[in-house]
């Protein structure tokens, strides 16, 4: 037979280590150090990953827009619906984020996804980008899928770096 408290007892435990975990996983995403080059790595990725974004969810800088971009990455390139809409919004949402320096190891790592993606379509193409408009659109390779995820990896690896919300409550938390 057992009691109120045994039970209540039984139940608080998991929820404490639970909470103790989530704890831990929220300080070890946000905690960052005030490094300059982080800094510079995930603004950089910001300013260059936005264009794209908006391109693709919105339609500026001559995109399609995101009915158009989705129905491109399923139809054409063959990414499932779901997967694409996400690499879609991720590719919008992300830069704000990294502008901020708010989760910037969770938008570097969706950025990542994308990148991986994006490196799939373009192996075919070679390494070298269509740097002088001598390819159709879309025949360029993947060296800027690499240098955007090395700044990837900068971000990921280090935190968000100086001047970052990331920073700001991981100090508050300690």
């Amino acid at each position: 037979m057992t009691t109120t408290g045994q039970i209540m007892g039984a139940d608080a435990r998991p929820a404490s280590t639970a909470t103790s975990i989530l704890r831990r996983a929220i300080a070890r995403i946000i905690d960052t150090p005030a490094d300059l080059g982080a800094a510079i790595a995930r603004v950089a990725l910001a300013l260059i990953i936005f264009p794209h974004g908006a391109q693709h969810a919105l339609g500026w800088f001559g995109g399609y827009g995101f009915t158009g971009t989705h129905t491109w990455m399923t139809k054409t390139l063959g990414f499932p619906a779901p997967l694409a809409a996400v690499a879609i919004t991720a590719e919008l949402l992300a830069p704000f984020a990294l502008l901020l320096g708010a989760g910037g190891r969770i938008a570097a790592l969706g950025i990542v996804g994308i990148m991986l993606g994006a490196i799939s379509t373009h192996v075919p193409n070679g390494f070298f980008m269509n740097w002088f408009g001598s390819l159709a659109a879309g025949q360029e390779g993947f060296e800027y899928h690499l240098l955007v995820l090395a700044l990837c990896a900068v971000v990921i690896t280090t935190g968000s770096g100086r001047l970052s919300l990331d920073r700001a409550f991981a100090r508050r938390r300690a």
